[in-house]
């Protein structure tokens, strides 16, 4: 339990220290964040890819009297779900229109408080890091009235503008290499990824779950960031890192995934049951993560072009799978009913060529798509079979699309 008093000098200093933050590079999608009235705006994404600068931006936009309140802060470590009841008198108190919560998933009966904030007509910004937690308390207290909206480390275009570089095949490497975590790319030293990724996994995930056994955790993490691009099955990973069983397993990938550290990629099925029985692909939040961070993958260029493909297309779509049939192809993009279908290849060769048309004209042909992509480092080129379309396109051409 807070004081009032202690409340309301928190919020003041909280306040001012926001304030004094250099609200940095405007993100790309800053036009699309959703505000309508009686909604609350959900931003959710990785620990420190830019939420809180995000709503920064946002706040000083605003012609309204508002207020923003950090609850990842060590001095709201003795908040209880009453004190809810003392900050919503502070805010009537000061005529508080606009109100950003940051990281508030971690309070108990936050969204309560949101509800009673919305029925109020205040609007209200939440963000958090946990997708599965805001999802989860949003539907069953906001019935409905809540807009989601995920944000993700630096696109290319966005790397390119905060380091003052142009699109080319070298900078679309340096992108690859360095990720997009605004900290790491300001800094580049490798400590800020590997404390990022510290503190997911005690912070929002063992904390949060209840995790004792943290070594295991930790070693499933470094396993994945070592494995981007490949298969999982949760049979194979059950007792590698004593974690004995597959529904223990499944719990901590759903707990790693829901954290926004990685992303398990399913088998392209109709079938929930057939998607099932096959292994996910497993693609890490940032490359930059996985160039610093692996033990195994430093040099394998063509798993991290990969990973940040699916990036790219993860911004723009939910569903996405991988195709195997004849051949394999990358990744099938769904959007409505369309289909959007991309290779990915670092340099096609005479070696490899057949193999990676072949993978991808089989999916056009048995999804009834006419047009593909392949993704290269920097070959420019287009293949025609059976009245389908194959483009081939830099990486840095395809990351500006």
């Amino acid at each position: 339990m807070i004081t009032k008093e202690i409340l309301e000098n928190v919020i003041d200093n909280q306040q001012k220290d926001f304030e004094r933050i250099n609200a940095g590079l405007q993100r790309d999608v800053f036009a699309s964040i959703p505000q309508i009235d009686s909604f609350a705006t959900v931003v959710t994404g990785l620990r420190r890819c830019g939420k809180s600068t995000l709503l920064l931006q946002k706040l000083r936009e605003e012609k309204r009297k508002v207020v923003f309140i950090n609850f990842d802060d060590i001095r709201f470590s003795s908040f209880d779900a009453t004190d809810f009841n003392r900050l919503h008198l502070i805010l009537k108190e000061r005529n508080i229109e606009v109100v950003f919560l940051d990281e508030i998933q971690i309070m108990d009966k936050w969204e309560v408080f949101v509800h009673q904030l919305l029925r109020e007509s205040f609007t209200v910004y939440v963000t958090g890091s946990n997708a599965s937690l805001l999802s989860i308390e949003m539907s069953s207290h906001l019935t409905g009235r809540n807009i989601g909206f995920e944000l993700f480390p630096f696109s290319y275009n966005e790397f390119l503008k905060y380091e003052g570089l142009n699109p080319s095949v070298e900078t679309a490497k340096q992108y690859m290499e360095f990720g997009g975590m605004p900290e790491y790319v300001k800094n580049k030293q490798k400590i800020i990824l590997s404390q990022l990724v510290d503190d997911i996994l005690l912070k929002d995930i063992a904390v949060r779950y209840s995790i004792r056994d943290i070594s295991s955790l930790r070693m499933l993490a470094s396993y994945l960031i070592s494995n981007v691009g490949n298969y999982i099955s949760s049979n194979k990973l059950a007792g590698m890192f004593n974690i004995k069983s597959v529904s223990a397993i499944n719990e901590y990938l759903s707990y790693i995934e829901n954290a926004y550290l990685f992303f398990f990629v399913p088998f392209f099925n109709y079938s929930l049951r057939v998607q099932q029985r096959h292994p996910r692909k497993i693609y890490a939040i940032d490359t930059g993560i996985i160039s610093a961070l692996s033990r195994s993958m430093k040099d394998d260029y063509g798993h991290i072009l990969e990973n940040l493909v699916f990036l790219h297309l993860r911004r723009k779509y939910k569903q996405i799978y991988y195709y195997q049939n004849k051949g394999e192809c990358d990744f099938v993009a769904i959007d409505d009913s369309n289909k959007y279908l991309i290779q990915v290849c670092s340099e096609l060769t005479d070696f490899n060529t057949e193999r990676e048309l072949n993978g991808i004209f089989n999916a056009l042909d048995d999804l009834s798509v006419v047009n593909g992509k392949i993704v290269t480092f920097s070959q420019k080129d287009i293949f025609t079979y059976n009245n389908k379309v194959v483009n081939v396109i830099p990486l840095h051409e395809y990351l500006l699309e």
